[in-house]
């Protein structure tokens, strides 16, 4: 079962730098949320699993993935706890480069096109990543039914994804974790 508030105390404990830091999108911030260092951990990664099913239940999609590397160890632990629910669930990865031999594809995974996917994340700022991995996967010819990450550091990606209406939602926020938003 979900705990939330174990969750917010492995992210505080195991992934919350403070400093000086550029992110993905660019920004700056006076912290840094690694949350590899909670998705590879085993209590982490079912904590964020079962809280990510949760959501999940009331529009079940066909699949789940999203960017190398951020998303693949939640992708792992969402796929694995959907089996032990005894709900089919098949994952896909997202590749920041096609590969230049074998299939050469962006998507890899046991998923086709017309499929219903929603994309991964483990903290989301702009929502930048995700919007490249929601384009690969269109393109792939899968349907993107939103975008569920782990936690969002209100910076702009919730209105960013309604702007574009994709739905978006988000496990935690900072203020979940005593952070202020910008």
């Amino acid at each position: 079962m979900y705990d939330r508030s174990r969750l917010i105390e492995l992210i505080q404990s195991l992934a919350l730098a403070r400093g000086q830091f550029t992110l993905a999108s660019g920004k700056t911030a006076t912290y840094y949320l690694d949350c590899r260092r909670v998705t590879l951990d085993s209590e982490g990664a079912r904590l964020i699993g079962e809280g990510i099913l949760d959501r999940l239940e009331r529009h079940w999609p066909d699949a789940v993935g999203g960017m190398a590397i951020g998303a693949d160890p939640i992708t792992g632990a969402v796929i694995t706890l959907a089996s032990l629910r005894g709900r089919p669930l098949k994952g896909f990865i997202v590749r920041k480069e096609a590969k230049a031999h074998g299939t050469g594809r962006d998507v890899e995974g046991p998923v086709t096109g017309g499929e219903r996917c929603v994309i991964l994340e483990d903290v989301v700022t702009t929502g930048g990543s995700s919007w490249k991995a929601i384009e690969r996967v269109e393109a792939f010819g899968m349907k993107v039914e939103g975008v569920l990450a782990v936690v969002d550091r209100l910076e702009g990606a919730a209105d960013a994804f309604a702007a574009r209406g994709c739905a978006f939602a988000s496990l935690l926020t900072i203020r979940d974790l005593g952070l202020d938003a910008p």
